[in-house]
C-alpha cells in the first residue's frame, strides 16, 4: 500500500513542471482512494483463505505478535500497523479498543533505523546567500529559474531579516531541508530550517512555475505562517515520503503546537493521522475531568453538535430527522462530507474525520448533551453502563462560530474577519464549492483568526448551481407579494438576496459591501462556473498575497 502511494506522489513533480495541475488533483484523488482499496483487497484474500477461522481471536492475536516483525522491517512501520488494525476491526467489527487485535498505544512508537540517513539534507554556507543558493538547488528540477541570482538574493535577504529580528547577532549556521519537495494546487514547497547553535526558525521556500521557469514566490519564516500551510483545512500535500515518521519529527520541530496527528494528515495520511487523533484524545480524557457539552453556536437543525472544553475538538452526529424546512437527506449528509474530503479545500473547509463505533466514557458526558443524542440520534448512538458508542460521527477541530466571534471581538478585529468572510467565499468558489448556507453561524474563526466554512449539509459545486439575476418587479402588487411572483428552480440561486439574509449592520455591513459588492451579482458566480467548467483550474494561495515577491 504504502509503496503505492509513493508511486502516486512521485508524480508530482512532473506534474508541476508540466503545469499539469488537474492532473495533481486527480492524483491527490487517487491517493486517498489507495488505503480502502487495500483493506478491501486484503479481506476479499482472507475470508474465503480462513473460513470458519475468520473471527479466531487467539488466530488473530497470533498473527499480530507475528506481523510485529514485518511491519518493523518497513520504512513506514506505523502506517503498516495501522492498516493491520483497519483490517482486523473491519473483521471483528470492533467497538472502541480491542487490543488484543489492534496496535494501540505505545505499539505504535516507531523504531527508528538510526543507521539510516536522515530524511533532511544539511547544508552550511559562510553567507545567507550561499545558503540561499544551496538551499534552491536543492530539488533538481528539471526546469531551470527564470533568475536565480535574483531569487537567491531574496531568499538570502528574507533569512538574513529573520535571524536579525529573532538571534541578533548570531548568525546562521546551518540551513535543514527535508529530502523531498512538497506539492499541492500550483505551487511547489521547500520545507525546513534555520539553525545556530541554540534556536532554529521555520523555512518555507514557495515556488512557482511561471512559463515554464522556476521563481520564488514566497519566504516563510513565521510559525504561525508555517502552520497555516499546513493547516486542518487544507488539502494534504503531494509528498513522496519513504520515513513518514521522522519526516513528521522533524515537522514537529517546526510547528511544536500542532498536533502529531494533523501533520500526519497534512503530509497525506489521514488514516493513521485519525489513529493518532484518537491516541491524542484518549490521553487527554485520562489526564481531565471536564465533560463532553454543547459545543458553542445555534442548535443545528441537521447535526448534533458537542465538544470537551478542555480539548480542541467538536464532535457532529447526524440526527435522525431534520427538522423543516431542510429537505436534505442523511445520505446527502454524508455525500457532502465525502466531496469535502477529496476536494481542494482551500484553507476554508475544515477537514472532518469520520469515526464509526468511536467509545467514549458515560461519565464524561453533560445529561444534556445525553439526552439530545438519545432524543435525535437514537439510530447513531448506543449506550452501555460505562460507555456511550457513536456507531458513526465526525471529529472536527474546533473554531469560534463567526457570528458569536463578532459579537465579542474589537471593531477592528470584526471587520477583518467579515473581509476575511468575503475572502472565504471567494477561495471557496476558486475551487468550485458553493457553501449554500452563508449565514455567519456556519462560519468559524480559528486561532490564526481566519475564517472557515464547517457546515456541509447544503454545500454544492458552483458549477450545480444556476446564479440568476433577480426579476424586477412588473407593478406593486408584484413588488409586495408575500411569495416570489416568479419561478424560482430547485437549484436557482439569487446572490442579490445573500446580504439580507447575513445580519451584518452599520460599519461591518459597509466593509463587506465595500470589499466584496461583486460577491451579490450573478456575473460573479457565472464568470467563475465558465472557468470551472472549461477545465481551468485556479489557484488558492495559501498564505498572504503581501508576503509573495513582485515578478
Amino acid at each position: 500500500m504504502h509503496q503505492d502511494i509513493r508511486a502516486v506522489m512521485r508524480r508530482a513533480q512532473e506534474r508541476f513542471e508540466a503545469s499539469d495541475w488537474a492532473g495533481l488533483q486527480a492524483d491527490g484523488v487517487e491517493r486517498l482512494d489507495i488505503p480502502e482499496r487495500h483493506v478491501q483487497a486484503a479481506l476479499a484474500g482472507l475470508r474465503p483463505l480462513l473460513g470458519e477461522r475468520a473471527t479466531d481471536r487467539a488466530m488473530w492475536a497470533a498473527l499480530k505478535d507475528a506481523y510485529v516483525a514485518t511491519a518493523e522491517a518497513q520504512p513506514a512501520e506505523e502506517i503498516a500497523k495501522t492498516f493491520f488494525t483497519t483490517v482486523t476491526r473491519r473483521i471483528f467489527g470492533t467497538v472502541g479498543i480491542d487490543p488484543e487485535v489492534e496496535f494501540r498505544g505505545a505499539e505504535l512508537e516507531v523504531t527508528v533505523d538510526l543507521e539510516a540517513p536522515p530524511v533532511f539534507v544539511t547544508y552550511t554556507g559562510a553567507t545567507p546567500l550561499e545558503l540561499a543558493r544551496a538551499s534552491l538547488a536543492h530539488a533538481a528540477f528539471r526546469l531551470p529559474f527564470a533568475d536565480l541570482e535574483r531569487d537567491a538574493g531574496r531568499v538570502a535577504q528574507a533569512i538574513e531579516a529573520a535571524r536579525a529580528a529573532a538571534w541578533g547577532a548570531e548568525p546562521v549556521a546551518a540551513v535543514d531541508l527535508l529530502q523531498p519537495v512538497f506539492f499541492r494546487n500550483k505551487s511547489a514547497f521547500l520545507v525546513g530550517r534555520l539553525r545556530d547553535d541554540g534556536h532554529t526558525l521555520p523555512l518555507v521556500i514557495a515556488l512557482r512555475n511561471a512559463g515554464g521557469a522556476l521563481a520564488v514566490d514566497a519566504v516563510l519564516l513565521d510559525e504561525d505562517e508555517v502552520s497555516i500551510i499546513f493547516s486542518f483545512t487544507r488539502s494534504y500535500f503531494h509528498v513522496d515520503l519513504e520515513r513518514p515518521a521522522e519526516t513528521v519529527q522533524f515537522l514537529s520541530t517546526l510547528m511544536p503546537w500542532k498536533r502529531v496527528a494533523e501533520l500526519y494528515m497534512a503530509v497525506g495520511f489521514p488514516r493513521h493521522g485519525k489513529t493518532e487523533l484518537y491516541r491524542d484524545l484518549l490521553r487527554h480524557l485520562d489526564y481531565s475531568d471536564d465533560r463532553f457539552v454543547p459545543a458553542p453556536g445555534d442548535r443545528g437543525m441537521v447535526m448534533i453538535v458537542f465538544t470537551l472544553p478542555s480539548y480542541e475538538l467538536v464532535f457532529k452526529v447526524i440526527r435522525d430527522q431534520f427538522a423543516y424546512p431542510k429537505t436534505t437527506t442523511r445520505q446527502d449528509v454524508l455525500d457532502k462530507y465525502a466531496l469535502v474530503f477529496k476536494h481542494d479545500r482551500a484553507g476554508r473547509l475544515v477537514d472532518a474525520q469520520e469515526f464509526r463505533a468511536l467509545a467514549l466514557p458515560r461519565a464524561r458526558f453533560a445529561p444534556e448533551v445525553l439526552e439530545e443524542l438519545l432524543g435525535s440520534a437514537a439510530s447513531s448512538v448506543t449506550l452501555t453502563a460505562d460507555q456511550v458508542i457513536l456507531q458513526h460521527c465526525y471529529a472536527e477541530r474546533r473554531m469560534t462560530p463567526l457570528n458569536l466571534y463578532l459579537r465579542e471581538a474589537s471593531p477592528a478585529e470584526a471587520r477583518e474577519a467579515v473581509l476575511d468572510y468575503g475572502l472565504a467565499i471567494r477561495d471557496l468558489a476558486a475551487t468550485n464549492i458553493f457553501p449554500g448556507d452563508l449565514l455567519l453561524k456556519n462560519f468559524g474563526v480559528t486561532r490564526h483568526k481566519r475564517v472557515i466554512f464547517y457546515d456541509y449539509d447544503e454545500l454544492t459545486t458552483v458549477t450545480d448551481c444556476v446564479f440568476r439575476d433577480l426579476p424586477q418587479a412588473g407593478d406593486d402588487e408584484d413588488e409586495w407579494r408575500a411569495e416570489a411572483w416568479y419561478y424560482v428552480g430547485e437549484k436557482d440561486i439569487f446572490p442579490e438576496e445573500f446580504l439580507t439574509f447575513l445580519g451584518l449592520q452599520g460599519d461591518l455591513r459597509q466593509a463587506f459591501l465595500d470589499a466584496h459588492a461583486d460577491l451579490l451579482t450573478a456575473p460573479f458566480w457565472r464568470k467563475i462556473q465558465t472557468r470551472h467548467r472549461a477545465g481551468e483550474v485556479l489557484e488558492v494561495l495559501p498564505y498572504r498575497a503581501s508576503r509573495r515577491f513582485s515578478p
